[in-house]
């Protein structure tokens, strides 16, 4: 019985599917090989490393504590540990308590303004499941959550927040929309019947043409970044790839099947770890 609880805390946090890890971590080792002119240094980058997968378990476990009720009712989310009675309501709020403070035990071994910054970030990580009852906009604000690492990773390196590190955040947070709009396709038909609400509702029979527009905003952000940098060859090339990666999202996903938008999200793990991979390189031979 002890085993079968530990699982169902550990799908509850969702470790079984790490995806949403990549996709946290990418742009947060953006800013830190930004910040830190190539590999940061090493307590910093355990620190973010291990704070983006405590800090994404967290947002998980919150996000279906918020989904409970209606869980059940969601094809995909149908079989969740919550949904399914594995898991009490109090037994998830205190997982994620406990959670949050061991993230917050690492970000207090960092600078001073780099922990003024999480407490910005764990409001957005715990407000952005409710967002779905409010608004049709909670790809914003997790956008404005998976983005959050960016200025926080400047303060840990720097001590400073230089002007241009918002480009980073804006591209990433546009980005977020963007995928997480390919995610909420998969889940539309499900959420209109039961009142949830996302920009792929939203968006509605321009849901396409939107996601692309995020896309092609979310490289010329980066473009722009890239001038403000100067000095910079292989992360332009990146961005190419990236660039071809949105157009292979654009073919799957332009019958809306559920399938197809799924795996067009997943696929932006790739666009997250090409474009580090530029940066990484182009900061190593400088």
């Amino acid at each position: 019985m002890k085993q079968d609880k530990l699982l169902a805390f550990w799908q509850l946090a969702r470790m079984d599917k790490p995806i949403g890890i990549y996709l946290l971590l990418w742009p947060t080792l953006w800013a830190l090989w930004i910040a830190a002119e190539g590999i940061p240094p090493l307590w910093t980058l355990i620190v973010f490393l291990l704070g983006t997968v405590l800090m994404r378990a967290a947002g998980c476990v919150i996000n279906d504590f918020a989904d409970r009720k209606v869980d059940g009712a969601v094809k995909r989310t149908a079989q969740r540990p919550m949904a399914t009675g594995r898991v009490t309501p109090k037994e998830a709020v205190w997982l994620f308590i406990a959670i949050c403070l061991l993230a917050f035990a690492l970000v207090l071994t960092l600078t001073t303004q780099t922990i003024l910054l999480s407490f910005a970030g764990a409001a957005l990580a715990f407000i952005y499941p409710f967002m779905k009852r409010f608004t049709h906009l909670p790809q914003f604000v997790l956008g404005m959550a998976f983005s959050w690492g960016i200025p926080m990773a400047f303060t840990a390196v720097t001590g400073e927040l230089p002007w241009w590190s918002w480009i980073i955040y804006l591209a990433n947070l546009l980005w977020t929309v963007a995928y997480d709009t390919q995610y909420a396709m998969v889940d539309r038909d499900d959420d209109v019947k039961i009142g949830i609400k996302s920009t792929a509702i939203l968006f509605g029979r321009f849901d396409k043409l939107i996601i692309g527009i995020l896309q092609v905003t979310t490289l010329l952000l980066l473009v722009a970044l890239n001038q403000v940098i100067g000095g910079l060859f292989y992360s332009y090339i990146a961005l190419a790839i990236a660039g071809i990666l949105f157009i292979q999202h654009q073919w799957n996903i332009r019958h809306n099947d559920r399938d197809a938008c799924f795996r067009s999200f997943i696929s932006n793990h790739y666009v997250g770890m090409v474009i580090w991979a530029g940066y990484a390189l182009d900061f190593a031979l400088k």
